[in-house]
């Protein structure tokens, strides 16, 4: 990478001192803002919620998901600008995680929350080489495939909207006579309706169709607005 430096040359030969041209110094921050920009926009696109925040727990970035993800039920928190934990037993625990891994470069899995909304929570230490250390979190998706994956897989099937419903509730776990219940239908109705989606997509059974779900990409769509 181009850098204003002195450059150490041959023994019999004078030293000289060499200056980054100006167009040049222009063009790297020019790069440098675009890959910032593009740093941003993948992690947009992350169906996990992720976040950049120092040892005080200033956030530095989130992305969509994060900011999905931490609604009221979530152990975290964002206020102000800082991420704070929601239960005063995770106060010394979050805090503790993000100074060691800032200062120390100690990684750990954060396991938040009680009983009704336990959380984990990836902490991983973004120390090496770098003028300001941060701290990258990665929460934890709520369900084995998030709703907008069962949209891209209804996108690429043609499903209707109702299969697609119903796909989404089979991916949350739902049995079929529970998914009767929840869309207010004949346990019939249902059970055509999941014969369509494995007719669709090739998938021999629900336990099929949930494994093609869980190993899609896990990137956000267009369809992301619907999450506001």
């Amino acid at each position: 990478m181009w850098s204003s430096a002195v450059i150490e040359s041959a023994p019999c030969q004078a030293q000289h001192e060499f200056t980054l041209p100006r167009h040049l110094g222009s063009e790297r921050r020019r790069v440098t803002s675009l890959s910032s920009h593009w740093l941003s926009l993948v992690l947009e696109e992350l169906d996990y919620g992720v976040l950049l925040v120092n040892a005080s727990g200033e956030v530095l970035h989130s992305n969509l998901a994060a900011r999905h993800s931490l609604d009221p039920q979530h152990p975290l928190q964002l206020i102000g600008g800082r991420l704070r934990a929601r239960h005063a037993k995770d106060l010394q625990p979050l805090h503790e995680a993000l100074c060691k891994a800032e200062v120390e470069g100690r990684r750990c899995l954060l396991r938040l929350g009680g009983v009704d909304d336990c959380a984990n929570v990836v902490v991983v230490p973004l120390n090496r080489d770098v003028d300001q250390a941060a701290v990258l979190l990665v929460l934890e998706r709520r369900h084995l495939c998030a709703a907008l994956a069962a949209q891209w897989f209804a996108l690429r099937y043609g499903l209707t909207p109702a299969e697609t419903e119903v796909l989404k509730l089979l991916a949350e776990g739902a049995r079929p006579n529970q998914v009767a219940e929840q869309q207010g239908v004949a346990i019939s109705t249902v059970r055509t309706q999941i014969q369509s989606i494995r007719a669709k997509s090739g998938a021999q059974s629900i336990g099929e169709l949930q494994r093609q779900l869980a190993v899609l990409p896990p990137l956000m769509s267009a369809l992301r607005m619907e999450l506001y």
